[in-house]
């Protein structure tokens, strides 16, 4: 089976990462939860964003979320997949150059990527959409376009696939996500 990195954050979206945690694992699939700065049994806070009538999401604690390793440690060279949850870690970790360096990695070497929601952040950041159609939470629109990708606007359930990018707008779309990056798999 397949070895997937995720790489997370603090005020990652709750759902977006326990659940493609848990999945791949269930379905015998190795996954290492890594954040920069962060060693394996450290945990990171999590958020839940939920759809209850506003303009926006609304944000409520989630789980503390326990990374089983080490940022420092990882070589993305012994991975199969990545993984890249939403919320609102993306917006610090495209900052993380490593990150980038890894994200570029998985695209370098065509090697499946799965992003969810705010995720297209840290896509949008490694310069790796250009010419790509992307899925997003509709707010990470205006930046998919702008690093030259095709914004794909669609269901909040469905998920789409561009070669080995499978991307969703959130997290109802998990069912669609994972049964598209798993095909990958």
């Amino acid at each position: 089976m397949a070895k997937v990195l995720m790489i997370t954050g603090d005020y990652t979206e709750d759902y977006e990462t326990m659940v493609p945690f848990q999945t791949l694992m269930a379905c015998d699939h190795s996954v290492d939860a890594v954040c920069p700065d962060k060693s394996a049994g450290d945990s990171v806070p999590t958020a839940i964003h939920d759809f209850e009538g506003a303009q926006t999401y609304s944000e409520k604690p989630g789980h503390n979320f326990a990374l089983n390793a080490t940022f420092a440690n990882i070589n993305p060279a012994d991975y199969d997949a990545l993984v890249i949850p939403g919320g609102r870690a993306p917006e610090y970790l495209r900052l993380n150059q490593d990150v980038l360096a890894m994200v570029r990695h998985f695209f370098d070497e065509n090697k499946p990527v799965a992003a969810i929601c705010h995720g297209a952040q840290i896509l949008t950041a490694a310069g790796v959409l250009n010419g790509r159609k992307c899925s997003a939470y509709p707010a990470c629109a205006p930046e998919v376009t702008a690093s030259g990708g095709e914004y794909a606007e669609i269901e909040v359930t469905d998920a789409v696939t561009d070669g080995n990018l499978v991307t969703a707008p959130a997290w109802p779309a998990h069912p669609a996500w994972m049964k598209q990056f798993m095909a990958l798999l």
